[in-house]
């Protein structure tokens, strides 16, 4: 949807707020500014989260979150408190994960990692298949810097 669309809906009682997953960090900003303080955006892309956050939006719905609530968690305070140092080094510490989550398909990568963390079994329901084995030491490295495994 176009932002002023968004805007347009924001006008209606039962439209309370947004994910805005696009990644286009001007694009939240436009939206934010059009709807006003009293509509929530809440970033769906994690790689851009923290900056959404720092820019106004009050939230995140995060595919990092499954495999790290911790530090997203941690990130998301500082962001919203407008700690851009803390929050970026928050991030830091999961920012590998935000891009190895989509080696392919979510929630894939997800079930895979939850997996090797030992939270779930083994298995994955169709039409959705195991991940590719030629991602498993790349996304297993990439949850030992983000602490995790």
């Amino acid at each position: 949807m176009l932002p002023e669309t968004i805007h347009a809906l924001s006008s209606l009682d039962n439209i309370v707020g947004v994910k805005e997953a696009t990644g286009d960090i001007d694009r939240g900003r436009q939206i934010m500014e059009l709807c006003g303080k009293d509509f929530a955006v809440y970033s769906g892309d994690d790689a851009t989260s923290r900056e959404l956050i720092l820019e106004g939006a009050v939230g995140s719905i995060s595919v990092t979150a499954n495999v790290a609530p911790a530090a997203l968690r941690e990130m998301i305070a500082y962001a919203l408190d407008g700690n851009r140092e803390a929050s970026t080094a928050a991030d830091a510490k999961i920012d590998c994960l935000h891009e190895l989550l989509f080696l392919e398909a979510n929630p894939i990568p997800v079930k895979w990692a939850l997996m090797e963390m030992g939270m779930i079994e083994s298995g994955i329901r169709l039409p959705l298949v195991e991940l590719d084995p030629k991602y498993h030491h790349q996304l297993r490295v990439g949850m030992q810097k983000a602490g995790v495994l």
